[in-house]
């Protein structure tokens, strides 16, 4: 009976361990989506930052 304790126990903690490892890698698969969605929006505002900057000259150069 002692072994068969043991060997539940054993699949036990092993399977927690691989559903802990599956749950983390998902975690920062989802983590990374998130950057990644943050980095394109970062340049996308730097963009229009660029282009309202030039607009921004444009509008100066005809006023003078």
């Amino acid at each position: 009976m002692e072994w068969v304790q043991f060997i539940i126990f054993f699949i036990s903690v092993f399977g927690l361990f691989l559903w802990n490892r599956a749950e983390s890698r998902a975690d920062n698969r989802h983590m990374d989506t998130k950057l990644e969605s943050m980095r394109n929006l970062n340049m996308a505002i730097h963009e229009e930052m660029r282009d309202f900057h030039s607009r921004l000259l444009e509008i100066e150069k005809k006023r003078k």
